[in-house]
C-alpha cells in the first residue's frame, strides 16, 4: 500500500489525470451524492500529513528580510491581480471558474516549494520561511481578495471560508506541530528525518486524488456534455504559471544571490493547489465547489510539469551551485 501511495505522489502529472477520469466514469454510472459525504474526511487527509513537516519555527529565524517581503510581495501584489485578469479575458460569462483560478493563485508555496528549492540547490531554509508566512498569509488574505475581485459575479460565503480556512488550515496547523514534536520525542530527530518524515505527503497526495475524483464525480454530467471543456483550462494556466516563472527569475537573477533567487522563483510560482481544493469544495458546496474544483484539478498537472522543467535550467540561469549551497534540513 505504502510503495503505491509513494508512487502516486511521485507520478502526480499521470495520477491527477487518471483520478480525474475516474471519477468522471464514476459520476456517469452512479449518483455522486453520496460522495459529498467523503469531502470533509478527505480534506483532513489531505491537509493535515502536509502540516506535519512544517517548520513554523523557521519564521523567527532571521538573515533574509529581503528576498523574503519580495516574494510576499509577488504573491500578494502581482499574482493574484494577473490570474484575476486571466479570469475575466478567458472567462467572463463562467465566474466560477474565474474563482478556480483566483483561488490557485491566492494560496502560494506548499511542501513541494521547499522540496523543488532543495532539487534546485537552493537556499532550503529561506524556503521553509516563504512555506509557512505564505501559507498563514494566503489563508488570511483569501476571504477578502475573493470578495474584493470575484464578489460582484458570485456570492462569497465570507463567514464559512473564514470557518472552514480555521478548520482545514489553522487546526491541522496547530495538531501537526504537536504530532512532530511528539513524534521527535518518541523517537529522536534523526529516526524522524530518516525514517518517518517523507512518508507524510503520500498520504495528502492520497487526500488530494480523493478530492479530485469526488469533484470530477459531481460535475461527470456537466463535462461529459462538453468533454473539450476541461482542455480550454490548460492556455490559461500555462499563460499564468509562464509568466510567474519569468517574472520571478527575472526579478531573482537581477536581485539576489544563486540560493536565495531559486527559492524566490519556488516560492512565488509554486501554489498551494491542495488549500485551494479543500477551500472550494468545503466553503462553497458539492455543485458550485466542484465547479471550481475544476481548474484547480488541471493547475496540478502544469504545475508540477513546469517545476520540474525549470529544475533541469537552474543551472543555466542562475550557474553551478557551490558544493556548500545547500542547507541541511536539520540545521
Amino acid at each position: 500500500m505504502w510503495k503505491i501511495m509513494a508512487l502516486l505522489q511521485k507520478n502526480l502529472v499521470w495520477s491527477i489525470p487518471i483520478f480525474m477520469v475516474a471519477g468522471i466514469v464514476v459520476g456517469a454510472i452512479l449518483d455522486p451524492t453520496p460522495l459529498k459525504g467523503l469531502i470533509m474526511p478527505l480534506t483532513f487527509l489531505m491537509v493535515y500529513p502536509m502540516m506535519i513537516n512544517l517548520q513554523i519555527q523557521k519564521v523567527l529565524s532571521g538573515g533574509d528580510f529581503k528576498v523574503q517581503i519580495l516574494t510576499q510581495v509577488i504573491n500578494f501584489g502581482i499574482v493574484p491581480f494577473f490570474a484575476f485578469g486571466m479570469g475575466k479575458f478567458f472567462f467572463a460569462d463562467r465566474p466560477l471558474i474565474a474563482l478556480g483560478l483566483l483561488l490557485a493563485a491566492l494560496l502560494p508555496t506548499s511542501g513541494m516549494t521547499i522540496s523543488w528549492t532543495g532539487f534546485a540547490k537552493g537556499n532550503i531554509s529561506a524556503a521553509i520561511k516563504m512555506t509557512v508566512i505564505g501559507l498563514i498569509l494566503g489563508s488570511l488574505a483569501t476571504p477578502l481578495y475573493a470578495k474584493f475581485l470575484m464578489g460582484e459575479a458570485v456570492e462569497i460565503p465570507m463567514a464559512s471560508i473564514f470557518t472552514q480556512i480555521f478548520i482545514i488550515v489553522f487546526l491541522p496547523m496547530v495538531l501537526g506541530f504537536m504530532t512532530r514534536l511528539t513524534l521527535i520525542r518518541v523517537v529522536g530527530l534523526d529516526k524522524y528525518n530518516k525514517s518517518l518524515r517523507m512518508k507524510f505527503p503520500a498520504f495528502s497526495t492520497l487526500g488530494v486524488l480523493g478530492i479530485v475524483f469526488v469533484a470530477m464525480a459531481l460535475k461527470a454530467q456537466s463535462i461529459l456534455s462538453n468533454p473539450m471543456d476541461l482542455l480550454t483550462f490548460l492556455v490559461p494556466l500555462a499563460i499564468l504559471y509562464i509568466g510567474n516563472f519569468l517574472l520571478s527569475t527575472i526579478i531573482g537573477k537581477v536581485l539576489f544571490d544563486r540560493g536565495d533567487a531559486i527559492a524566490l522563483v519556488y516560492g512565488t510560482v509554486m501554489r498551494n493547489l491542495s488549500i485551494a481544493l479543500a477551500i472550494a469544495m468545503t466553503a462553497f458546496g458539492g455543485e458550485q465547489g466542484s465547479e471550481i474544483a475544476l481548474i484547480i484539478a488541471m493547475a496540478y498537472i502544469i504545475q508540477v510539469q513546469a517545476a520540474a522543467w525549470y529544475v533541469r535550467f537552474t543551472d543555466r540561469i542562475f550557474g553551478k551551485a557551490p558544493d556548500t549551497s545547500l542547507a541541511s534540513l536539520n540545521s
